[in-house]
């Protein structure tokens, strides 16, 4: 692959971008159901490739013509298939840099039904995908037993959780999931938008919400178009916390970002070295080898945070620049995994994953009717329907709908949202379970890691009901 090619791959997935962000400002169902340009681009470079384009052309003029294999050249499609694996290093080594480190009582307090909430949803989608695929995928389709984590690391994890495992789920023997596992992150975030925008009216309709009382459809025009209007528009996207004819704010914050992701792979480096001394043997285990270096990013993050804190630079690290940068990389992420996503690798595996995508949306929008407010029982649906965005998506989809339902900031939703990613992000959602998962299975079996899934669950439901609940209503 020559430099060439992969210039010429960053100019179309540009131009992809900009193309979704055109069909935003111009298609009214696409501003109704808020969906990121990311997803427009990758949809469009998708309907152009192989799949689409290719395969009517085929069936059209037969397989030698020009456009049988679409109007995406292959080396272009090469490179945006690899593209994933590395953004997602980007996104989680920025997740927790700038982040303000708060006293840990306060996020027991404000986070804890949140937290409860959350870990419940992402529990519950380990234990229903595993007995799905126990009782139906492995026997009647001959799926690996690994589809069980499909749910979770699609809904939850997302596409870049789902691009990400790619080299996990090619050395674990069972490729075909990767796809499978991008499309499932496609249907969790436009059913999650989809879904989410309609409990959004249902609650306001039927009194739930308690700072809202205007419809989805009465909101601003441009703010359905995905606009900022010329008075409101800031001057900076972040503060500038240097001079620029020393270092570009947006440079150092990169440099920053690399720092994470190389701590980040130092420490996975480490674990294995240990893992290959100890248990990882010639005869032994190895499930390190398989976890992807995005979770450990995300750890680098922290410790380069708090490196800069105790070195009394603390104050160099501008949150919303690195809110910038992560969103460029999760644009870039979305758009390529989805335009090199694979249909054919859906279509011959169309029950199994219409079987998990049902099951998976099934258990979200239940949770959030019938569990969260007995949960959050102040500002529940506000607080609630973030992590349930989350769930079915990514982290700025739940932000998304909270905007939708709490358009002001009334409501704690954002602060208590934000206090639980911190100890929520490291572990589920493309965490260091979401890492193991897959080994775990292939090695053990399903079996040890249901096991612990449904004590999570279990224990999540009690703490959240029982204990967080009952606080609150009192």
């Amino acid at each position: 692959m020559t430099p060439g090619q992969v210039g010429t791959a960053l100019i179309g997935l540009a131009l992809l971008l900009l193309a979704g962000k055109l069909v935003r400002l111009h298609w009214r169902a696409g501003q109704n159901l808020f969906l990121p340009a990311s997803i427009l681009g990758g949809a469009i470079g998708l309907a152009l490739g192989p799949d689409i384009l290719g395969g009517i052309a085929g069936v059209i003029f037969g397989g030698d013509h020009t456009l049988a294999d679409g109007l995406i050249p292959a080396d272009v499609l090469g490179v945006w298939s690899s593209l994933p694996g590395l953004m997602i290093n980007v996104v989680f080594a920025t997740l927790l840099l700038g982040v303000p480190l708060p006293r840990w009582r306060r996020v027991w307090h404000l986070a804890g039904p949140q937290l409860a909430f959350g870990l419940s949803l992402a529990s519950g989608q380990y234990v229903l995908g595993i007995l799905l695929a126990v009782a139906v995928l492995v026997p009647v389709f001959g799926l690996p037993v690994m589809a069980g984590a499909l749910i979770e690391i699609g809904f939850e994890g997302g596409h870049g959780t789902a691009a990400g495992l790619q080299p996990v789920f090619a050395e674990l023997g069972f490729s075909d999931g990767a796809d499978l596992a991008v499309g499932m992150a496609t249907v969790g975030v436009v059913g999650g938008m989809a879904l989410g925008i309609i409990l959004v009216n249902w609650g306001i309709r039927r009194g739930h919400t308690e700072v809202h009382d205007a419809s989805v459809a009465a909101m601003p025009l441009a703010q359905r178009r995905g606009l900022v209007d010329a008075h409101e528009r800031p001057r900076y996207a972040g503060e500038m916390t240097v001079r620029p004819e020393s270092i570009e704010p947006l440079t150092l914050h990169a440099g920053l970002a690399g720092l994470a992701i190389l701590i980040g792979y130092g420490l996975l480096s480490l674990l294995r070295w240990i893992e290959a001394i100890t248990w990882g043997g010639p005869d032994g285990v190895a499930l390190l080898g398989a976890v992807p270096l995005f979770p450990l990013a995300m750890i680098g993050g922290v410790l380069v945070q708090i490196g800069l804190n105790r070195a009394g630079y603390g104050d160099l690290l501008d949150r919303a620049t690195m809110l910038r940068l992560q969103g460029l990389a999760l644009d870039v992420l979305i758009a390529a995994a989805i335009a090199s996503l694979s249909l054919s690798v859906i279509a011959a595996n169309l029950g199994p994953f219409l079987l998990l995508a049902s099951v998976g949306l099934a258990w979200n929008i239940g949770m959030f009717i019938w569990v969260a407010p007995r949960m959050i029982p102040q500002y529940w649906f506000e607080r609630g329907i973030g992590d349930l965005g989350q769930s079915m998506g990514v982290t700025a989809t739940g932000l998304i709908l909270m905007k939708i339902a709490d358009p002001d900031g009334r409501s704690p939703a954002y602060e208590a949202f934000g206090y639980k990613q911190l100890v929520f992000e490291p572990f589920f959602g493309g965490g260091l379970i979401t890492g193991l998962a897959l080994p775990v299975i292939y090695h053990f079996g399903p079996w040890p890691l249901f096991a612990v899934m449904v004590v999570l669950l279990a224990a999540s439901l009690v703490l959240g009901i029982g204990y967080f609940g009952r606080r609150d209503a009192d």
